[in-house]
């Protein structure tokens, strides 16, 4: 499997309940890693010097990450290689892919190597050397899959307080934000369309706050690529997991009232909740459900293969009833979009307890939240959102360019909207942040919710980062001396987020209708930052890097892909498979195009030959691009294996 490169960066069940996750706010202690460098331990790993190297080593013994010191080498591809051969001798993977990201935090040069291996192995492997004068300090990556993902967050924890030690991280705190006057607004435009341009974003929403009002709000570029029709304020985004805060607020809303506590049961509210085991689901309280703490993993395939119109709301439930946790309550950042919609329509069910619990949920938010807010054009309705002013998604697909993606998968967020449902535009989702900045008080001087609940969703739960943290359906980063709070957005042909600073009453939207826009999100922030605070000028050179490393990326991506499959592998493939979660995997052939078809929507499927001999199917219709199906046998049928993070789906051919 082809993994391409990206630096580490801000990425048992107890059987009674825990009255209280949030995290300590005292600093970590750093220690020095025998480099010239200090770093935070990696949290709940296991550590240890040897032979000169720090190491750490995750807890299911399967995964470990060292940090080795290397003064004889010319360059940092050849750092990485040296430090393998000291950690792991014999290491003789070949090198998928090197690059080098704008060095930042004190280093002069950062590599980035990425090492093939094969989709069944489900392993991860990754060096990266970061240089101060002649020497380098390389972290190495080595684990299973599943390992990486469930304790991302922790080694994102340690890698991202890696730094020189005499190195003084550039900070905003004690500076007031400078005013956003139309000189700096206009800085920031420009920035945006250069962004655009290189990035092949048609069109973007933009809103900005400051001083308790709008202060810019409208587009840039189009609803289509193409297209005549310019984006505005008014343009409808689908804006994906910023719903989650949004689902959120409406359970402050009923913590005011006194419809529920949050160190409440979730049973006692909803007795049909139900998570894999008695133990379990008798140990979640309200405030679980959307703190990405409970140790649920993400488990998003179901609904993505396997969601039609059909599928109704209570199909939340029934997932997860069958789902249990990978890791302890407040041991690691763990998303799981069935735990937030749960929140919602549970939050919608108290509200109209009569109706079913995917329209209790919609009426509840409009009347709660949307019409008090006047977000006029933010519904959970496709239709009624996308009946003249909105967005067409766009993606790049096998052939690289960004073009239209179809819109039909993303039906598949549908029955699960509390989770990322919601279609907002850039002037409604700038009233959403103002209502954050004024603490829940509305435009006329009532309350929509008390600033106490209100502020409960930033409660910092459990960290996802070097100094930030997930809340519940808000994220917090401090890193920088500001407390930031924000969230992001992500379905296919769409990537937003929203920020805002209380300190400063600094607020931002970014609405995107491209899946590279999400390259744009980290961007954009740096350099509203910069306006901000006069802050390093990084912005630019993170655009010109993140536009030429992606097209690398690319390149490699495809490099072993054939576009319309190779034709004795296609034609072996079975004429339809099943697999009891995902549903029916059927295989059409149009002239020469071969086409998978899911419940949820069909994409174009080429083929591609793995280091192990086996071959893999690969989607190749843009915003589906990827997802590869690893074509085998088992007990005398043919199969297709899907792998996800901590999960593996086999579709087993169908009895014909």
């Amino acid at each position: 499997m082809k993994k391409l490169a990206c630096a580490i960066s801000a990425l048992l069940l107890t059987a009674s309940p825990l009255p209280l996750l949030a995290q300590d706010d005292a600093a970590p202690e750093t220690v020095e890693t025998g480099t010239g460098a200090s770093i935070v331990p990696v949290p709940g790993w296991a550590s240890e010097t040897r032979d000169g190297m720090l190491v750490f080593t995750a807890p299911e013994g399967d995964a470990s990450a060292a940090i080795v010191g290397v003064t004889d080498a010319e360059t940092g591809a050849d750092a990485v290689a040296a430090a393998w051969e000291k950690f792991a001798p014999g290491f003789d993977r070949e090198v998928s892919i090197s690059q080098e990201p704008p060095a930042r935090d004190g280093w002069d040069n950062i590599t980035v190597s990425n090492y093939e291996t094969s989709p069944a192995e489900k392993l991860v492997l990754q060096g990266i050397a970061l240089k101060k004068g002649d020497q380098y300090t390389v972290v190495l990556i080595r684990g299973a899959m599943a390992t990486i993902a469930k304790r991302g967050a922790q080694l994102g924890q340690a890698f991202g307080s890696l730094k020189p030690t005499d190195f003084e991280r550039e900070t905003f705190a004690g500076r007031e934000a400078n005013e956003l006057t139309p000189a700096r607004i206009a800085e920031i435009t420009g920035f945006v369309e250069r962004a655009m341009k290189g990035l092949e974003i048609p069109g973007v929403g933009l809103a900005l706050v400051q001083g308790d009002k709008i202060i810019w709000e409208g587009g840039l570029g189009t609803t289509e690529l193409g297209g005549g029709k310019k984006v505005d304020e008014d343009t409808s985004f689908m804006v994906a997991s910023n719903t989650k805060g949004m689902a959120t607020l409406l359970l402050s809303t009923l913590a005011d009232e006194g419809k529920l506590q949050w160190d409440q049961k979730v049973t006692e509210l909803y007795p049909e909740f139900r998570l894999g085991s008695a133990e379990t689901t008798d140990s979640v309280l309200v405030e679980h459900l959307i703190c990405a703490c409970t140790g649920l993993p993400r488990k998003d395939m179901q609904w993505v293969f396997n969601t039609n119109s059909e599928t109704p709301a209570s199909d939340t439930f029934v997932q997860l009833a069958a789902t249990e946790p990978t890791s302890g309550f407040g041991e690691v950042f763990q998303y799981n979009n069935l735990m937030a919609s749960a929140a919602g329509y549970i939050g919608g069910h108290l509200v109209y307890p009569d109706m079913e619990v995917g329209a209790a949920f919609d009426r509840a938010m409009d009347e709660r939240i949307f019409d008090p807010l006047d977000m006029d054009r933010t519904t959970f309705d496709f239709s009624e959102a996308m009946a003249e002013n909105w967005a067409r998604p766009h993606a790049r697909g096998y052939a690289g360019p960004v073009e239209l993606a179809p819109m039909d998968w993303n039906n598949m967020v549908y029955p699960y909207r509390p989770a990322g449902g919601v279609w907002s535009t850039a002037h409604d989702m700038a009233l959403y942040a103002l209502n954050e900045l004024r603490e829940g008080t509305l435009a006329d001087g009532t309350d929509l919710v008390s600033a106490e609940n209100l502020l409960k969703r930033r409660q910092r739960y459990v960290p996802i980062g070097d100094q930030s943290w997930y809340g519940m359906g808000l994220m917090e980063s401090a890193r920088l001396g500001k407390n930031i709070y924000f969230h992001g957005g992500s379905l296919i042909g769409y990537k937003s987020n929203f920020w805002f600073i209380p300190e400063d009453g600094v607020a931002a939207v970014l609405l995107t209708n491209s899946d590279t826009g999400q390259g744009l999100l980290g961007l954009f922030q740096r350099k509203l930052l910069e306006v901000l605070y006069d802050g390093d000028e990084e912005a630019e050179e993170n655009l010109e890097a993140s536009v030429k490393l992606g097209a690398e990326a690319r390149a490699k991506g495809r490099e072993d892909i054939v576009e319309r499959g190779d034709a004795a592998v296609l034609a072996a493939l079975a004429p339809r498979y099943v697999n009891a979660d995902l549903g029916p995997l059927v295989i059409e052939r149009d002239g020469e195009t071969t086409w998978g078809v899911v419940t949820s929507g069909r994409s174009m499927i080429g083929t591609r030959a793995n280091d192990d001999g086996t071959h893999s199917l690969i989607m190749t219709t843009p915003g589906m691009f990827g997802m590869p199906l690893i074509i085998g046998e088992r007990e005398g049928k043919r199969v297709l294996i899907l792998i996800d993070a901590q999960h593996e789906y086999v579709f087993v051919e169908a009895d014909s």
